[in-house]
């Protein structure tokens, strides 16, 4: 972002009604009554020259929101959503755009750009004058990479906010103001009035941000979610002494969240914050391997409990691979980045169906066993093809199946 893009507001302006009219909701444009304006992160981004997946475009009316995006949503066949009958707030879902309308609150634009959230969503474009109007220097805080707040009921009016405050520290790679960290430390605890859904929709984003770990490094400092003894858990680790660019992009992108996640919260406040089934699942994953290599060295694990690891962390062993000394590290990725490799991509030369059928036996436990068995055989190279699968599970069956008298 160039300073003086940021200081010549007919560049903004240029950019603004050039994104508009490529993403084509300009034809919403007739509909909106004189005085409406657009305002928050649109703008924002199209000053930074952010590109996003999806588009969430913020419009304030004078009067009757609801009745505009009704008259909208009929004109363009869109979905209308009503998310605040008693405010008047709603949504317009055009295929990747959600335009949400709201009236105007306070007698004045100021008035309401000073309840927002920061000042860097606090800058307004005016579509009757085209032009920007920005009473709190959001613009400077925009130049200077700055969290700050008009009021700190701001964010109190929605808690969430405090936590969005790290939302942006990951994806904008911002600095949060001195005072609103007081702020945060001392008001962190009123995030439990906010819906878990909500909370986890914003951890997502945080643990998904391109900064994401100088973000999931503030949270954790400020312990932002945990009791005062959450993160002297010895599970958690030092997140500045980790090279993370052992990971390819695409490996970041996929298991650093789920890394990260399992660095801020401990499996109860998972539940407690209704995160999905998948993810506690995989923290408790985490959380038992990684206890169990904290009693016992990882090259004394004998071939089974080796072999029952990368069956269970199989899927997502990178998050994992933190918690292992230094120097196994890059070795162990490189294994699991081979899909051939047996012990990290445990799989089978024969399944259930032609043992089932070649050895005369039903579902149930000892086929289980014996399956996994053969997997592990195949993992430590002791098996190279069907013929010889069929022989070891014949030889096992003898050893392990019941007898009848």
């Amino acid at each position: 972002m160039k300073s003086n893009f940021l200081n010549d507001h007919t560049l903004i302006i240029e950019e603004l009604e050039k994104s508009i009219r490529f993403h084509k909701w300009n034809y919403i444009l007739p509909f909106l009554p004189s005085g409406s304006y657009l305002v928050g992160g649109y703008i924002r981004d199209i000053i930074l020259g952010r590109v996003t997946k999806e588009l969430d475009v913020d419009i304030v009316v004078p009067l009757n929101a609801i009745e505009i995006g009704k008259k909208i949503s009929e004109n363009f066949k869109s979905k209308l959503i009503i998310l605040d009958k008693k405010r008047e707030v709603v949504r317009i879902i055009f295929n990747h755009i959600s335009i949400d309308i709201a009236n105007q609150v306070s007698s004045t634009i100021e008035g309401d750009l000073s309840a927002r959230d920061f000042l860097i969503n606090s800058i307004a474009f005016l579509f009757d004058k085209k032009c920007l109007f920005d009473p709190f220097n959001g613009l400077k805080d925009l130049e200077l990479s700055l969290l700050r707040t008009h009021s700190e009921e701001n964010l109190l009016n929605d808690p969430l906010r405090i936590l969005r405050c790290f939302r942006f520290v990951s994806e904008l790679n911002y600095k949060i103001d001195h005072r609103l960290l007081d702020f945060i430390k001392k008001n962190k605890g009123k995030l439990y009035l906010v819906a878990q859904e909500r909370i986890n929709h914003e951890i997502e984003k945080i643990v998904n941000g391109k900064n994401a770990l100088g973000a999931v490094m503030l949270v954790k400092k400020f312990n932002i979610f945990g009791s005062d003894t959450l993160y002297e858990d010895s599970f958690f680790l030092d997140l500045k002494k980790i090279n993370y660019e052992e990971f390819n992009e695409e490996e970041k992108e996929k298991f650093l969240p789920i890394f990260f996640i399992s660095q801020i919260f401990d499996v109860l406040s998972l539940e407690q914050l209704k995160f999905s089934k998948a993810q506690i699942a995989k923290t408790k994953l985490l959380r038992k391997w990684h206890l169990f290599l904290k009693n016992k060295n990882i090259s004394q694990l004998n071939e089974l409990d080796r072999f029952k690891l990368h069956q269970e962390l199989e899927k997502f062993l990178p998050s994992f691979i933190f918690h292992l000394p230094q120097n196994l590290r890059f070795d162990w990725l490189k294994r699991w980045r081979d899909k051939e490799d047996k012990l990290f991509h445990p799989s089978n030369l024969i399944n259930g169906d032609v043992i089932k059928k070649f050895f005369k036996i039903e579902d149930g436990p000892i086929l289980g066993e014996l399956l996994q068995y053969l997997s592990k055989e195949l993992a430590y190279k002791r098996l190279n093809n069907f013929d010889e699968a069929i022989y070891k599970a014949s030889q096992w069956i003898e050893q392990n199946a019941p007898k009848c008298d």
